[in-house]
């Protein structure tokens, strides 16, 4: 019986602290950070419901202990309906190496001017880092290379502005045509968590031009390729959208 009644408990316990964790940091009444936190608890106490609730269903397999059987059933499922999808997410990624720092040039990075004027980063060094990242970058992602467009940097950079401005999760907090340098803030759908990033469009000769792009998580420590996918997707939407010489 007490099996039942520990993963039952346990069950509850995990969908509340999921609930809290995600709905708490969506809505900004936590930290992103401490929302994870409390997620991934609820994660632990849904794994610890799964393991009680089995021990549970051969305790109450007796006739005399029948009537704790629907607890141990219910806190199995709720333990399992959490933490399931957890540990195929967890799967996925963690082949991903533990950085939250990608760029597309390790040696001449594009590096933040605006981003160490936000309250948000006061205190914080944002060099990149490159004996930190860059090995582990090429180990988990291979050549993460800038996008060479053929239209001269004035074009790309106009481009550029244009469809940063529109991706809904980001805010473009600084540009400097002389530069040609973009900065902003992307925020993640769920935990809302905060990443910085720059873009800067350097000539390549001949009229082209090449795309550098950094991004950088301000939390944690690994990013689950939340950074590098940025990277792609927003060359993927300039590559195809890119104006011709």
């Amino acid at each position: 019986m007490i099996p039942a009644w520990l993963s039952f408990l346990d069950a509850l316990l995990a969908v509340l602290a999921v609930l809290v964790g995600i709905l708490g940091a969506h809505f900004g009444l936590i930290a992103p950070l401490i929302g994870l936190q409390i997620f991934l608890l609820g994660f632990l106490l849904s794994v610890l419901a799964v393991l009680t609730g089995i021990l549970g269903l051969i305790r109450t397999a007796s006739p005399k202990r029948r009537s704790g059987l629907p607890r141990a059933i219910t806190g199995t499922i709720l333990g399992l309906i959490i933490a399931v999808p957890i540990v195929l997410i967890i799967n996925r990624v963690r082949k991903y190496p533990p950085i939250n720092d990608i760029t597309t040039d390790v040696s001449n990075p594009p590096e933040f001017v605006h981003a160490e004027t936000l309250p948000a980063n006061r205190g914080r060094d944002l060099k990149y880092d490159r004996a930190k990242y860059a090995v582990l970058q090429q180990k988990g992602y291979g050549t993460v290379a800038p996008l060479k467009l053929n239209a001269p940097p004035a074009a790309v950079f106009a481009k550029v502005k244009v469809m940063a401005a529109a991706i809904p999760s980001w805010r473009v907090t600084y540009t400097n045509p002389d530069t040609k340098t973009l900065e902003g803030v992307a925020t993640s759908r769920i935990f809302r968590f905060k990443d910085d990033f720059v873009i800067q469009v350097r000539p390549d000769g001949n009229g082209a031009s090449l795309v550098e792009m950094r991004s950088k998580s301000r939390d944690g420590v690994g990013d689950l390729a939340k950074n590098y996918h940025r990277l792609e997707r927003f060359f993927a939407r300039l590559a195809a959208s890119a104006p011709s010489s």
